[in-house]
């Protein structure tokens, strides 16, 4: 379906280019959204007409979501969350999450802003793009961890994964007896059976 653009849609184009699209991304989406008009004759004659005052309101828009960018971007929200001991999540972060987060920083953001690339399914910090305006996208951090401290020292650029599993491996080292033979365990039993058969053998 061949479209005229009322907006910069990203990896389509901008205001006023027709382009074509698919046609139930134009049904589901650009039209509904008020993102595009269909590429008929009669609709090319209404943008026209209309061109001046659309790409003003665009502006002003544009420009009301810059001064507003300023107290989104850089914001760092830290999300408490249940993770198994890789580090998977029990779950994944949503983009209500994110959003209930920003807002209770006083970012004032809405569902329709945040551009997740992916679910995030593990501990640790992400970067996440706000969307404010087609034309004015800011970054956030996520900082994701089991503890308000564990944020802290994720803030800091430690690897709390890193630093959990060399925690768990020294643990493991210091159980270790570096007496035994190698394979094998030494036990009470083991010991006692040894030593009685040393007397039998006496």
């Amino acid at each position: 379906m061949d479209i005229i653009l009322l907006e910069r849609v990203e990896k389509l184009g901008n205001i006023g280019d027709v382009v074509s699209v698919k046609d139930g991304f134009a049904r589901n989406y650009l039209l509904p959204n008020k993102k595009a008009l269909r590429a008929n004759d009669a609709n090319k004659k209404v943008f026209e007409a209309n061109r001046a005052k659309i790409e003003a309101e665009n502006a002003e828009k544009r420009s009301a979501a810059e001064q507003h960018s300023s107290n989104v971007e850089g914001k760092q929200v830290v999300l408490i969350r249940a993770s198994s001991n890789s580090g998977q999540l029990y779950g994944s972060v949503s983009v209500r999450d994110i959003v209930e987060a920003l807002n209770a920083d006083g970012a004032e953001v809405s569902k329709q802003m945040i551009v997740l690339e992916r679910p995030i399914k593990t501990l640790g910090i992400f970067d996440v793009r706000v969307s404010l305006h087609p034309e004015v996208a800011v970054n956030v951090k996520v900082n994701v961890a089991r503890s308000p401290d564990e944020a802290e020292l994720q803030s800091q650029g430690v690897d709390v994964m890193a630093a959990m599993f060399e925690q768990d491996t020294a643990g493991f080292t210091e159980a270790y007896d570096p007496n035994a033979e190698p394979g094998e365990i030494v036990t009470e039993e083991a010991e006692e059976a040894a030593a009685a058969e040393g007397e039998e053998q006496a």
